[in-house]
């Protein structure tokens, strides 16, 4: 499971639209918005394909400005650094 957070820029007159959109989006959901038009939401997929692809459709969501990688997690290279943390300290 792979998790990002995204920020978006909106104008505030098309804001109500943009996030209903953004959620409309499949696992997307906007957590925060400011009345200027400022949206922080979140991508979820199975692989890096999957939010790559949420994430472009974003962008051309009408009225959308802009959207910016924020923040992103992979379940899988998680584990990959955890394995590699306990092999160094067996070694060490």
């Amino acid at each position: 499971m792979n998790v990002s957070s995204i920020v978006v820029k909106t104008a505030k007159e098309h804001l109500p639209e943009v996030i209903k959109n953004i959620n409309s989006v499949g696992c997307c959901e906007v957590h925060f918005h400011d009345p200027d038009g400022n949206i922080v939401a979140t991508i979820e997929g199975d692989n890096i394909h999957d939010q790559t692809e949420r994430f472009k459709q974003i962008q051309i969501i009408p009225f959308v400005y802009s959207a910016s990688l924020s923040y992103s997690y992979c379940e899988d290279e998680l584990a990959d650094a955890l394995d590699e943390l306990k092999r160094q300290e067996e070694i060490g």
